[in-house]
């Protein structure tokens, strides 16, 4: 029997990061040095002290067993005094805090709590994949936002708000985004607030890039808005700011109402992240954070190599302001590719991988996404390894090439361009 016949997973269209991902595959196994910039999996070691907290609590036996699925309440009050502290807002750490086994899981299983077959859900386009799929398999309906610099977001809600039946329940915000690295204030804030207050729509604000920032002052939390917190919860993560991301560890907080839904969800479905990792985790909100701003600093330095190594190369793409992505436009002589087409040339002739646009989203499909995991040296390698690419006849050939004749040249290894 297929897999097919089975509803949910029906409504999954096929992960188009996976072609992209099993070119790579047999690329390395054949030898290939390639450059990978398109997961965002962060390179650096999670800091000692953090470490070594995990170290001293897995040795205390009382730490193997289950834990709480809410969370332990150490890792709780830490969460709430990280609020208070970044962001200048109160939050009951019993309450309105939940632990969650890194954001993703925490938005899937909310998507469970608050969601029935039929809802209809908004989300931007582009965005992360578990903003809306993550309410597709909980049977939802999900009407795009589309998201760009010409385009006004309120607007765009109010036009789909207007014209979907039934009324939305909810609608997912992702500042600073991924993937489009794009961030906002809280005069951005203030009017989806109040628009949403006045339709009885949640938000399901994902905040997990707050401290990767590089310019302006750092990225507001919608929860700043009082009245946010009638309809709000708003989903964080370990993974980039600590250098976590093996860890899944994270948090919600906000609407006591949203919480307590997804704490009985939860309280069905697992008994909470392993007792150390939590204990850790309150290490690293509570104890120094020069760690942080190393992090920080590292990522604008290779942000700044990565933008200008591409600009030599030909290669336009807008400074990223925050996050440890760049949105790069597909440039003009391969804007009719596509990002799957184009995404797989830079990985067969440059040997540099990197995220397709439409796997965030139809209206990603003009960009591909880069992660900035590699360190400064290999980021210079594959800006050198795109330029000589670019540079290459086989490019020019490429770019004026009818769809087969470009799936066959993308396709096919025994055609290469040295670097």
């Amino acid at each position: 029997m297929s897999d097919l016949e089975f509803h949910r997973v029906k409504r999954l269209p096929p992960y188009v990061f996976a072609e992209v991902n099993a070119m790579k595959a047999r690329a390395r196994a054949a030898g290939e040095d390639i450059i990978d910039l398109g997961m965002g999996n962060p390179d650096q070691p999670t800091p000692p002290h953090i470490v070594e907290k995990l170290v001293e609590a897995v040795q205390d036996p009382k730490t193997h067993r289950y834990s709480n699925s809410r969370g332990i309440p150490g890792l709780r009050r830490a969460v709430s005094a990280y609020y208070r502290r970044r962001f200048n807002v109160t939050i009951d750490s019993e309450s309105e805090a939940i632990v969650t086994i890194g954001s993703k899981e925490g938005l899937a299983n909310l998507a469970q709590a608050i969601t029935g077959p039929g809802d209809v859900i908004l989300v931007p386009n582009p965005s992360y994949p578990i903003h809306p799929f993550g309410f597709i398999l909980a049977g939802a309906a999900i009407r795009h936002l589309p998201v760009g610099q010409d385009l006004s977001f309120m607007e765009q809600l109010e036009r789909a708000v207007r014209h979907s039946v039934p009324k939305p329940s909810a609608l997912v915000l992702n500042y600073p985004s991924n993937p489009t690295a794009q961030v906002v204030d809280l005069d951005f804030y203030r009017p989806i607030v109040e628009f949403c207050r006045k339709h009885e729509i949640y938000i399901l604000s994902d905040l997990a890039y707050a401290e990767i920032y590089f310019e302006g002052p750092p990225p507001p939390s919608v929860l700043e808005i009082p009245e946010a917190r009638d309809v709000t919860v708003e989903f964080t993560s370990m993974s980039k700011t600590y250098s976590m991301p093996g860890w899944r560890i994270g948090f919600a907080v906000g609407n006591s109402k949203l919480i307590g839904a997804l704490a009985r969800i939860k309280s069905y479905l697992d008994y909470g992240a392993f007792t150390p990792i939590q204990v850790a985790a309150t290490a690293a909100l509570n104890g120094p954070q020069d760690c942080v701003d190393e992090v920080r600093a590292l990522y604008k330095v290779r942000r700044d190599v990565l933008i200008e190594g591409l600009a030599a190369a030909g290669w336009k793409v807008p400074s990223p302001p925050a996050s440890m992505f760049a949105w790069a436009p597909i440039p003009p002589q391969f804007a009719h590719f596509g990002s799957l087409d184009f995404a797989k040339m830079l990985l067969q002739y440059a040997r540099v991988a990197v995220s397709p646009g439409i796997g965030f989203g139809e209206y990603g499909d003009g960009h591909v996404r880069l992660a900035m995991v590699e360190n400064q040296q290999r980021i210079r390698q594959a800006c050198r390894s795109i330029k000589t690419f670019f540079a290459s006849p086989i490019a020019a050939t490429l770019a004026a090439a009818d769809p087969v004749t470009r799936a066959r040249l993308i396709s096919d290894p025994r055609t290469k361009v040295e670097s």
